[in-house]
């Protein structure tokens, strides 16, 4: 597989939302390997960051008929049309400055934002790309709406959209490369039907839609406007769901056939795949003893696997998103029906057990201590737990966020305050650990 890519200098544009239409200026910036797509609210204190990763992708009630991001109360929304071109294009890491809460709609569709990174330069890095491979089919559906990502060599979309009259039937199917995208995905414009603008506003969202960036299709065919392609509107679903793959943060070896799918379905298929892929990434067996990179911010499964002892079936933690040396450490865990310990614990009313809970927290705690390479020879045992409190059950199909406070790091014993959410926020489970480092 090619290798990582980046921009060889920093772009800019402005410009208004399709839903607030708040006004933000944007500028893309090259970003080192393995950072992915980070999103940086300049306008806010502190600066924070937001990764373009499932893990961040806000609650349902925060996204409608969008694709939005974020974390401790910052948000960036409707972020697809972008992420599909980035993905399409073969663009890994970038920082994306941002000064407002939406990112700018522009005519609808991913071309002003193919060419301002055509215009700032692609340019290739010194570390492979990382591909998401699947060996096994994965399937969602919800209402008369399908999804099914099929193992593949390369990576390809197919979609059927069926709307009522006036709009009908559309199918296309597409082999996913920068060519094909730039021609033939990239200028196909969001839509709607006229019978649902007025449904849109009520909700608060379409107040940056005009003729001009949404085609708008009554019974006579586009209003003001006209079309691109013959089947535009299958094309733009095809860059929506495009976008929504970008949240995987890797390109999936994989054919995605859809039918009549949306955000919602798209992120509920991404969420699955996370689950499958990382479960299969967790299943090799990788030394210890390999070498761990200290400066890696961001650790997928078989980064975790070199640096703590555990193995499946008993490896819990999915991905770090974030480490602050010495300070504290970010997991995440997706909950599947799939987990070992649901076929004997309250079977036909499977929870989390909590002894696994505080397991799961103490492994992403083991990460943060046994990254040090003065640790990388040792173990972490548990020498206390103290106030354990189980807040809120925990069941099959929740993500699980796993926050871990340093409140002493020594040589030979740590200890830290550890909290566990889930999907909206709420606290699930807290304690404080203790544990002994010892030599293996």
């Amino acid at each position: 597989m090619a290798n990582q890519a980046t921009i060889k200098k920093p772009v800019s544009f402005a410009g208004e939302g399709l839903h607030t239409a708040h006004r933000s200026r944007v500028t893309f910036k090259p970003a080192q390997p393995d950072t992915g797509i980070v999103f940086k609210r300049i306008d806010l204190p502190g600066q924070p960051e937001v990764r373009a990763v499932i893990a961040n992708l806000l609650p349902e009630d925060r996204r409608s008929r969008r694709t939005s991001v974020g974390r401790d109360g910052v948000e960036i929304h409707t972020i697809e049309h972008f992420l599909a071109t980035v993905l399409g294009m073969g663009v890994d890491n970038l920082l994306v400055e941002i000064d407002n809460d939406e990112f700018p709609g522009e005519d609808g569709s991913s071309t002003r934002f193919a060419g301002l990174l055509l215009e700032a330069g692609l340019e290739e890095q010194s570390k492979a790309r990382r591909a998401f491979v699947l060996r096994d089919p994965v399937f969602v559906n919800s209402n008369g709406s399908q999804l099914v990502a099929l193992p593949s060599p390369t990576f390809r979309i197919s979609y059927t959209l069926d709307y009522p009259d006036p709009l009908g039937s559309q199918f296309g199917s597409f082999g996913i490369d920068r060519e094909t995208f730039l021609s033939e995905i990239a200028p196909a414009r969001t839509f709607c039907l006229q019978s649902e603008v007025d449904a849109l506003l009520k909700t608060g969202l379409g107040k940056g839609s005009n003729y001009n960036n949404t085609l708008v299709i009554d019974q006579a065919g586009v209003v003001n406007n006209k079309l691109r392609f013959t089947n535009e509107m299958v094309r733009h679903k095809v860059l929506d769901l495009l976008g929504d793959l970008g949240l995987l943060g890797s390109v999936p070896q994989a054919h995605i056939i859809a039918i009549r799918s949306g955000h919602v379905l798209n992120v509920k298929l991404v969420s699955r795949m996370v689950e499958v892929g990382r479960r299969e990434t967790a299943a090799a067996v990788i030394p210890p003893d390999e070498p761990v990179d200290v400066h890696k911010q961001v650790l997928e499964a078989e980064d975790i696997l070199k640096i703590i002892p555990h193995r499946p079936p008993f490896f819990f933690v999915d991905r770090i998103l974030s480490i602050e040396e010495d300070r504290g450490i970010v997991g995440l865990k997706v909950v599947s029906i799939n987990e070992p310990y649901f076929a004997g614990h309250f079977p036909g009313h499977p929870v989390m057990p909590g002894v696994i809970l505080i397991e799961t927290m103490a492994q992403v705690a083991g990460v943060l201590m046994l990254r040090k390479p003065e640790n990388r020879h040792k173990v972490a045992y548990f020498a206390a737990i103290d106030n354990a409190r189980f807040r809120q059950a925990v069941l099959p199909g929740d993500q699980l966020r796993l926050e871990i406070e340093v409140v002493k790091l020594r040589s030979k014993v740590g200890q830290v305050h550890a909290r566990a959410l889930v999907n909206n926020g709420k606290l699930a489970a807290e304690a404080d650990l203790m544990f002994a480092l010892v030599e293996r």
